[in-house]
This record gives structure tokens, sequence and C-alpha cells, in this order.
């Protein structure tokens, strides 16, 4: 099979903070020729890193907690709008998603990095949203890393702390992380930190 697509029509439906957009297309089959004319919204935003921010002599690891508007829709705890992250930021026109990485830990989490190594790159929700994920790994010297972090010219408002590799996997097995990148993040660190002691 030859894999094809052809976009018969865009249409733009809204431009905000995000931008949605409409599609007619259709695309080959598996078994043979043409799909049907399919309509289908797309949720764009532009290509975004995210940092797992550890320090293996320590055996740290950097959370922030940030209120986020996907969970804000949940309705049983308002708290729930609260999520615990790891940091991550959007890449803007001319900017390299390492250059981003190192930016981004900075503004968010008030961390120099000593190292960055790229983990992986993956879509986040490709059913309907064109977001890429450039993950890294930073590493940092985990003391003195707290507080209240984030550019006000963002509206930001970033609770940073310092937590065990235990703790922070604790937080995904009893719930308490509830975001997709820092459970993949925290999941490769469990298979990979042996590797990281110098």
């Amino acid at each position: 099979m030859k894999k094809e697509f052809k976009v018969i029509k865009k249409e733009p439906m809204y431009q905000g903070f995000f931008s949605l957009n409409r599609y007619q297309l259709q695309h080959t089959l598996f078994a043979g020729g043409w799909s049907e004319v399919l309509t289908r919204e797309l949720f764009q935003r532009g290509n975004c890193v995210a940092v797992l921010l550890y320090d293996p002599d320590a055996d740290k690891l950097v959370i922030i907690e940030q209120f986020r508007m996907g969970p804000m829709t949940q309705p049983e705890v308002k708290e729930k709008a609260w999520l615990l992250e790891i940091v991550a930021g959007a890449i803007e026109t001319g900017e390299t998603a390492e250059a981003v990485a190192f930016r981004e830990s900075e503004e968010e989490a008030g961390c120099v990095v000593q190292e960055m190594h790229l983990i992986n790159e993956f879509y986040t929700s490709p059913g309907g949203a064109s977001e890429r994920i450039s993950l890294f790994y930073g590493r940092i010297n985990a003391a003195e890393i707290g507080g209240i972090h984030g550019l006000d010219s963002e509206d930001e408002d970033i609770l940073v702390s310092t937590v065990s590799f235990a703790e922070a996997y604790a937080m995904i097995e009893d719930g308490r992380i509830e975001s997709a990148i820092p459970i993949i993040a925290i999941q490769w660190l469990a298979l990979n930190k042996h590797k990281l002691v110098a």
C-alpha cells in the first residue's frame, strides 16, 4: 500500500491562544483505494519541549505544580485543576528544541542545567492535535531548588519542589500525577536512572 492523503479543504474555525481548523480530506486504505471524504477538526499548536530535571547524585527530580485549563472542567474537586508536572514550554519560530529546554528550565524552575539529553519525541494526542513533544533529561544539582517561579509576562505561577525518585514514582502509582508527560518521563527514569550516575 502506498500511504497518501489529500487535503480537499481547510477552513479556519478559531484563532486565539490556540487555533482550530476544520479539514476535509481523504487517505489511502490498507485494503486498497481511498477513504470517503472525512471531515475532521484539528487543534493546532506549535511543537513543545518537556524537561525531566534530575540530580542523579542526590536521586532527586524537580516537580512543578501549576493551574491547568484542561482538568478545570472535571467537576469533582476544584483543586484537581492544579497539576503536578515537569518543566515544559512551546518552541517559538527560529528556536531549537534544546535551546527552549534550557530556557524553560531556568524560567519555570530556576534550574541551571549541566547537561541536556534528548529522551524521545512523540505526539501527545495525535487523533485531534498537532502538538509534538521533544522530551529531554536535564542533569542538575538539586540543592537549593524550590520556590515560586515563572514569568509574570506569561501569567505563570509555578510552585517548584524536589522529590526523591521513589516519591515521584509513588505519585504516579497513587494517582497524584495525572499528566501524561511526567508519567512518561518518570517511567523512562525508572528504566534508565542506573545509567545516569557519574
